[in-house]
């Protein structure tokens, strides 16, 4: 380098940028990973995780924190303080604990719940415009076939991760008195691989001919709600984008407005990879659970004995309101995603197990 050259030097640091700073807890997970890379555009984003691989993409500075350790997240706030300021335009809570091996489990309360709680209370030295809590769908209790849930439907959890959301909610609304907040009430995620549990172990089951696919404990005419991640994150900035224009305190579900039944599911899955509808026969839940319980005793299996008395559950969202305060509807529906699902396993099935975290 030449003696004479002259370095320009950006004088005013990285909290005086004009783009305004966006916060995300679990930045390195399935949503947080790309939704950091569609806000990276127009904010400056902080992704919040645990110490250790997998990290958030290079668009945002990655700052380590324990949700359930309050000193671990004062340093992780100082931390964000000393370089972006007080002032956050929108903080996107992802974080959280979910598993489908127990229906009960400490990390839903020790995570979900009291985790929350020591974000929330850290949060208060600052000057946060809006808080969106990434909900679940499942805190409502189930409808029937036809009869849509409302963000005002009556709420009650049957196991343990829905509880988590709607005792999370509630600690919120009584903890946000100066933050704008926002509750997302998400379906199931899926994504052009699958990455969904329930739908990739319903395609293994099918896909490997196995005698349990042609069963099912519940009513085959129910089914579960489901979105696309294209879909979520459009929600979610859509939300962002629109903070100053929303109430203080809103529900709003994201979800596609048609829910296919398990029987529709099967007979398209079976089309796709076999070539023909699939014979699937109700089965008595007691004999349901018998057959779970002795599964378990010698293997790991996806269905547990727990999950027999939620087979009959049923759920389908109305949207309206995200229509009328997001401007939002989702683009892609299940059973048409089925196709690229299908065919990126035909493709190459070694690679979309391991993609999917399942085991031949």
């Amino acid at each position: 380098m030449e003696m004479d050259q002259i370095i320009e030097h950006d004088k005013t640091g990285a909290r005086n940028k004009d783009k305004e700073v966006v916060i995300i807890s679990g930045s390195s997970g399935l949503i947080g990973f790309p939704l950091i890379e569609k806000l990276a555009k127009n904010y400056r984003i902080i992704g919040l995780d645990r110490l250790g691989p997998p990290y958030p993409p290079l668009q945002a500075e990655c700052v380590n924190f324990d949700i359930t350790d309050e000193r671990k997240i004062d340093a992780a706030m100082e931390r964000i303080r000393y370089g972006y300021g007080s002032k956050i335009a929108s903080v996107i809570h992802l974080a959280a604990f979910y598993s489908f091996n127990t229906k009960d489990s400490p990390g839903y309360d020790e995570i979900n719940v009291k985790g929350t709680r020591k974000f929330l209370n850290q949060l208060q030295d600052f000057e946060v415009d809006q808080f969106i809590f990434s909900s679940s769908d499942l805190l409502y209790k189930p409808t029937e076939p036809g009869k849509k849930i409302h963000e005002d439907s009556p709420i009650g959890a049957n196991w343990g991760y829905p509880e988590s959301k709607i005792n999370t909610e509630e600690l919120i609304k009584e903890n946000n008195e100066n933050i704008d907040t926002v509750f997302l009430r998400i379906a199931g995620v899926y994504n052009d691989e699958g990455n969904s549990i329930p739908i990739t172990q319903q395609i293994k089951r099918i896909y490997e001919k196995e005698l349990v696919s042609h069963f099912y404990s519940g009513d085959v005419t129910h089914g579960d709600v489901f979105v696309h991640m294209e879909d979520v994150l459009d929600a979610i900035v859509r939300t962002v984008e629109r903070r100053k224009k929303l109430p203080h305190e809103i529900a709003i579900n994201i979800g596609e407005p048609e829910t296919p039944s398990y029987k529709e599911l099967q007979d398209r899955i079976g089309k796709l990879i076999h070539g023909e509808e699939w014979e699937t026969y109700e089965m008595p839940k007691r004999l349901a659970k018998a057959g779970a319980w002795i599964r378990d005793l010698v293997g790991d299996p996806f269905i547990k004995p727990w999950m027999i008395d939620r087979a009959d559950d049923h759920y389908e969202l109305d949207i309206s309101r995200a229509k009328e305060y997001l401007g939002w509807q989702p683009k892609h529906r299940l059973m048409d995603s089925l196709e690229k699902i299908i065919a990126d396993l035909k493709r190459n099935p070694e690679e979309w197990y391991k993609k999917n975290n399942l085991k031949s």
